[in-house]
């Protein structure tokens, strides 16, 4: 079994705090969630024109698959508490600047979800741009996946 140990204070911190929590056995198992990441991201493909707005949101949800999938693989799992700005700093804390276009996502995808305007819309370009990150953090997730061990 691998430890990542880059960042680890910080995720010692978040179990504390109660922002993640520990999992075992088949929830310790990322396969699944690279797999919904990747059937997410084609979903997300194919709206790129009709619908960015649902397009970029399904990219960041393909995104956060992946990064969950990371977590579970090393026996943790983002809180109710926690939510996905947990999932946020985890990877970047841990894996570094591969995984800060998922920030940027995060707070793009809020501004949707919890818009100040209610005329919020996507560009296609913005929605091509997120699904291009969502791909390449899917694609991050996978390389180090096989680097970590089921806890």
């Amino acid at each position: 079994m691998t430890r990542w140990t880059r960042g680890e204070a910080d995720i010692e911190r978040m179990l504390a705090s109660g922002e993640l929590q520990r999992v075992r056995g088949e929830a310790a198992d990322g396969g699944g969630w690279l797999e919904k990441a990747t059937t997410t991201l084609t979903s997300a493909e194919g709206l790129k024109v009709d619908d960015p707005n649902s397009a970029y949101t399904l990219a960041y949800d393909a995104a956060r698959f992946a990064c969950a999938g990371l977590l579970a693989q090393q026996g943790l799992r983002a809180t109710t508490s926690g939510g996905h700005y947990a999932v946020q700093q985890a990877m970047i804390r841990q894996f570094g600047p591969t995984f800060e276009p998922y920030s940027t996502m995060r707070r793009r995808r809020n501004e949707l979800e919890y818009p100040e305007f209610p005329d919020e819309i996507v560009e296609t370009a913005e929605a091509d741009h997120a699904v291009t990150a969502a791909r390449s953090l899917i694609e991050a997730a996978e390389k180090l996946r096989s680097h970590l061990g089921l806890f």
